[in-house]
């Protein structure tokens, strides 16, 4: 195995990092050391179906703690792995897909109705700040949180401050922490109540009574659990910010998005063009072999997420911006992979994607509809900063409609 360590040029170069490295062995896979560990790097579709191939990795040994503690919680259904994993993934998969969805969409729908017209007018806003708060508040309603346990006001802030330092130790890091700590125990109490009272089926209960060996989850886990429902429908605020990032850069993408087949593809390529995720990590089980590179037990994996959504053998014109290319178009379950590969449903894949994806059509829809400008600011995107954003969150201006006057008529016109 390589003996630099790439620990510091992570921090340095950030999305480009993995990318660059792989493209001077050609995409082949590359031995390194990341943390003091042994590392392997890997990318593409195959590559993809290696690293969710059933038994080959398992990810609660491979996840960085500042990622746990973060964002995803002690205990939470992603630190699991084999028979605890997928008993406990069926739940999601139950509560996360369906007809729950459009609910879902409907809510944010008319959350970002209520914001637009409190924009109209007045002075300019985030649109990165405001769309937490509409998500977070759209979310928590179709979780089944009581609106007056809801905190509209804090809850958007600390949502987003622990998806914000997942991948740094410096004072974003500093604020994920105590987010978490205070969303849990604020969560903890309402699971707790959920409880002792007779309460309407939502998402909340169902993990509230979820049992494992006949035993209820303990409250702080339940807690996290409802979080990695709450939490990862936030993050879609930095893919809002993305789209209009994109409507600005190819305004005459906006009088495409009224059509929904459109608006689910223009999802799709956010997804795939913006940086998010830029790697995703699992250790050995045993010794394996990939692409003729030996990987030995207990050696990490990386497979390069970022890399492959801009690799022109799988995406022509990667860097270019086309929505059009998810149109009648079957998407392999280990080409687009921001969220994982494979079937949700029975491994590591995401089973709330459908639901960024539909938050993330819709909302784009919204924003495509709405009469905005935006005023002088920095919108570039710098991709040494995990999660990237664009710089200023996208202020927007949001003019009172200019109202035609009505003509008086003439004589002889009453």
């Amino acid at each position: 195995m390589a003996s630099i360590d790439q620990t510091l040029l992570i921090a340095l170069k950030g999305y480009a990092w993995l990318p660059d490295l792989r493209r001077r062995t050609n995409g082949r896979p590359v031995a390194i050391r990341v943390m003091g560990q042994r590392a392997v790097a890997i990318g593409g579709p195959e590559a993809a179906r290696f690293f969710y191939g059933d038994g080959n990795l398992e990810r609660h040994t491979a996840l960085p703690h500042p990622v746990v503690a973060t964002l995803f919680g002690r205990g939470a259904v992603h630190t699991l792995d084999g028979p605890a994993h997928r008993h406990r993934k069926a739940m999601f998969v139950d509560l996360l897909t369906g007809d729950g969805i459009d609910r879902l969409a409907e809510l944010a729908e008319e959350e970002f109705e209520v914001a637009a017209r409190r924009w109209r007018g007045g002075p300019e806003i985030s649109l990165f700040d405001e769309t937490a708060g509409i998500i977070a508040t759209a979310v928590t309603r179709w979780t089944g949180v009581p609106e007056t346990q809801s905190d509209p006001e804090a809850l958007p802030a600390d949502l987003i401050a622990m998806v914000d330092g997942f991948a740094t130790l410096g004072p974003r890091h500093a604020r994920a922490l105590a987010a978490r700590r205070r969303r849990e125990r604020w969560l903890a109490g309402i699971i707790e109540n959920v409880r002792r009272e007779q309460s309407t089926r939502s998402p909340l209960t169902s993990i509230a009574h979820y049992s494992e060996d006949g035993r209820l989850l303990d409250s702080r886990t339940a807690a996290v659990e409802v979080l990695n429902i709450i939490r990862p429908a936030t993050a879609v605020t930095w893919l809002v910010a993305f789209a209009a990032h994109a409507l600005d850069q190819w305004p005459h993408l906006r009088g495409e998005l009224h059509r929904d087949e459109y608006a689910r593809a223009f999802a799709h390529e956010v997804r795939r063009f913006y940086p998010f995720a830029p790697f995703l990590g699992g250790r050995a089980t045993r010794d394996l072999r990939f692409q003729g590179v030996d990987i030995p037990a207990g050696a990490l994996v990386l497979l390069d997420v970022y890399g492959q959504h801009h690799d022109e053998r799988i995406w022509p014109e990667p860097y270019a911006f086309r929505p059009e290319r998810f149109l009648g178009r079957p998407i392999g379950e280990f080409e687009l992979i921001p969220q994982g590969g494979g079937d949700p449903r029975t491994g590591h894949r995401c089973p709330g994607e459908q639901i960024t994806i539909a938050l993330l059509a819709t909302l784009a829809q919204r924003l495509a509809a709405l009469d905005y400008y935006l005023p002088p600011q920095r919108t570039g995107i710098d991709l040494s900063r995990i999660p990237a954003r664009p710089r200023d969150g996208i202020r927007i201006v949001v003019p009172v409609p200019v109202r035609t006057p009505s003509r008086s008529p003439g004589p002889g016109r009453r």
